[in-house]
């Protein structure tokens, strides 16, 4: 038994390194391919409504809240498959689900058919929350918001090549984004057939139950002490100040600084670019001088600051200032996951990042109304006062927000 036992110990080093590299590898890929279709859906749906840009804009609202609220259902369900199963299956068939999914968006012959594609992509594509708890399982405690971190580039990465190599494949055909996007999901599941280890135990598994496996049962585990709860609460309303972003940057650039696409496309990449330094290099070390809690704290404000220099940039030089100030937000993501993993059992991980996806599926359910409707009034004729900043000031309020919660949540922490 005590030689089993020295060469589990030997070999866990080894696992540990092959496995994150892995879950780097699959958050890479399926950001690059979601990435990839982003600049040609909404003209392959309105090539399917006669080009009337109304009426494909309507359709591909409809298209984001199918998508978002399908992560609001099915993260906690594969997170507690994952904690009943073990990771591997569930990151696998994700990964081929997902794969299968867009051969049927390249070969959909209707809008019907398109749409019943990005259904299944919104479930596939729930089982990130499942690599989270991937890099819990084989990540010590003090060293995983580092490592969260770190795989958080793969996210800025993503949002850098995958739109721009969707635009240029797009050209070639409206199709071809997706086979390639499929391609690469497909690839990825190979690739994690073969290298792919189990992180989880058999004797640290939990049975499955569908009281927790549901979105509204999953907040039951939110809510099991004080300082998740509030920790939370906190998650919530700062991605939904996150939301403010992708529902009214490009509208807000170029009704205020008359941007082209390519100056929009080029302040999208250099936000991508500082969201990877600060996720791959700036997290460890801060989160290692000062700990978790003051990270989350310093992420909150840098956000709040960086949404206010949104707001308030007459020019669009001085709005670029802004974007390092925000990409220090990273920090706050990062030590959050840290700090609520340490709050749960082993076999609840899973269950936690599930919940923790559904509560941030909520904020894009929400967040887009609730932005471009503030942009929409307060550049309108009856706004009391012309400020098309607002819905960037309304993200740093729900930032500040968020950061009072997690204060009070963390307090009785040292």
């Amino acid at each position: 038994m005590s030689g089993e036992a020295e060469v589990d110990a030997a070999a866990v080093p080894q696992a540990r390194g092959g496995a994150v590299i892995f879950i780097f590898v699959t958050l890479l890929l399926d950001m690059l391919a979601l990435g990839i279709i982003i600049p040609i859906l909404p003209k392959l749906i309105e090539g399917f409504v006669d080009n009337d840009t109304a009426n494909a804009a309507r359709v591909f609202g409809l298209f984001g809240t199918i998508w978002a609220l399908m992560q609001f259902v099915f993260s906690p369900v594969l997170g507690a498959l994952s904690d009943r199963f073990g990771r591997r299956p569930v990151v696998l068939l994700s990964n081929f689900g997902l794969a299968a999914d867009y051969v049927v968006m390249a070969l959909a012959p209707t809008l019907g058919w398109l749409f019943i594609g990005r259904m299944i992509s919104g479930i596939t594509s729930a089982s990130i929350s499942t690599a989270f708890a991937y890099v819990a399982d084989v990540t010590a405690p003090e060293q995983r918001a580092a490592m969260f971190g770190k795989v958080g580039v793969a996210f800025g990465a993503g949002f850098i090549l995958g739109p721009a190599l969707g635009g240029l494949l797009g050209e070639i055909d409206p199709r071809l984004p997706f086979w390639v996007a499929g391609g690469l999901s497909f690839a990825n599941g190979l690739y994690g057939l073969l290298i792919l280890p189990e992180s989880l135990p058999r004797e640290r598994r939990s049975p499955f139950k569908w009281k927790s496996a549901n979105p509204i049962g999953a907040l039951h585990l939110l809510r099991s002490n004080r300082t998740l709860a509030g920790l939370s609460l906190a998650t919530f309303f700062a991605q939904l100040a996150h939301v403010v972003l992708p529902s009214v940057f490009v509208l807000y650039a170029t009704y205020r600084y008359g941007w082209t696409t390519a100056a929009v496309g080029g302040t999208l990449a250099l936000v991508g670019l500082c969201a990877m330094i600060v996720q791959g290099v700036a997290i460890g070390p801060i989160v290692k001088r000062f700990g978790e809690r003051k990270a989350l704290f310093l992420g909150l404000v840098c956000g709040a600051a960086g949404f206010l220099i949104f707001g308030a940039a007459p020019s669009g030089h001085l709005f670029w200032i802004g974007i390092p100030v925000m990409a220090l937000w990273g920090l706050s993501g990062a030590a959050t996951q840290a700090l609520t993993t340490q709050l749960v059992a082993a076999d609840q991980q899973g269950q936690l990042q599930g919940a923790t996806a559904s509560v941030q599926s909520v904020s894009e359910l929400i967040g887009p109304f609730l932005f471009t409707l503030t942009f929409a009034w307060f550049i309108g004729d009856s706004a009391p006062v012309r400020l098309p900043g607002a819905p960037f000031y309304l993200a740093g309020a729900l930032l500040l927000l968020a950061l009072a919660i997690a204060w009070r949540a963390t307090s009785q922490k040292t």
